[in-house]
């Protein structure tokens, strides 16, 4: 089994469940923990040190992604190159690629901020939003034409978790 990038931080190591994916190519330090059936895809950096990271059961952390004193719920798709600092984001919800989620952003439940998207330091998003643009406007799920069931459907109907096991060695 190939070592995994894993760094203790001021006594603290990251924790890694045995039911989890994470690349030995993505880089772990200080106080972060991945629950089972979550994914941390190649070029990942999951950084506890003035604050904890949490990846929660089933969510999943795409390329190159950065994740720093920040949590992430359960059945959460974080996207390629997407950016958060000091933010929480709940149960079910999607971060699209090269998103930003500046200090103190909290997004709720059901939410889908989408690609490219700067959500400015301290925002609270409601559950169930849609967030976009550069500097973020919200707007209810409820308010769009987007079919929330079908995109939450295809990022956790375990096809990652899936694909993480398939590609093997990436995750030795």
């Amino acid at each position: 089994m190939a070592e995994r990038r894993t760094y203790e931080f001021e006594g603290a190591t990251p924790s890694v469940h045995d039911e989890a994916h994470v690349s030995r190519e993505a880089t772990l330090v200080g106080s972060v923990t991945v629950e089972a059936n979550a994914s941390i895809w190649p070029g990942v950096v999951c950084r506890g040190d003035v604050g904890s990271v949490v990846v929660g059961r089933s969510a999943h952390v795409g390329d190159n992604a950065t994740l720093h004193a920040s949590t992430l719920g359960e059945h959460v798709m974080c996207g390629h190159g997407a950016v958060l600092n000091d933010a929480v984001v709940e149960n079910e919800s999607l971060i699209g690629f090269n998103a930003t989620l500046n200090s103190g952003v909290h997004v709720g439940e059901g939410s889908i901020v989408a690609s490219g998207t700067t959500v400015p330091e301290g925002y609270d998003i409601p559950p169930h939003s849609f967030v976009r643009g550069v500097p973020a406007s919200v707007t209810p799920l409820s308010e769009t034409t987007i079919d929330p069931d079908a995109i939450f459907e295809e990022y956790s109907s375990g096809a990652y978790t899936n694909l993480a096991e398939r590609h093997g060695e990436l995750f030795e």
